[in-house]
């Protein structure tokens, strides 16, 4: 497991959200010359950006729960607890937009806005190879 992947406060992952998810492959691989690599999930395709042999992020169609956002990235920074970092931020102030939540054969991520309104993600990966 790479080092941001296990490391408390390392930003670990970057995930775009939008509504044409091919256009998007086409567009970012062409721009950045990552490669992608689908993978089945349930309910869905989630796609693997891969610059050289390494996954650097994903592409996914936005969410049912989150249509009418526009096309975004989002971060993930590596946390040692979600859920913990989820109470912490309430504590501070913030809203869950998504409250901690499992990822099949990933991990357990929570969505953060924060008191001045960014979001961010919060993750607890388990089973990153």
């Amino acid at each position: 497991m790479d080092e941001q992947f296990k490391q408390h406060g390392a930003f670990s992952w970057c995930e775009l959200i939008t509504t044409d998810v091919n256009a998007a492959k086409v567009f970012y691989t062409k721009l950045f010359g990552w490669d992608t690599e689908d993978m089945s999930m349930p309910g869905m395709t989630y796609t693997v950006l891969k610059a050289g042999n390494k996954g650097v992020g994903g592409i996914m169609a936005i969410p049912k729960e989150a249509q009418g956002m526009p096309p975004m990235w989002g971060a993930y920074v590596t946390v040692d607890d979600v859920d913990l970092t989820a109470r912490t931020a309430e504590e501070l102030g913030a809203k869950l937009l998504v409250p901690p939540t499992d990822i099949p054969n990933v991990g357990r991520f929570c969505v953060i806005q924060d008191p001045q309104g960014a979001v961010i993600n919060a993750i607890t990966y388990t089973n990153m190879q």
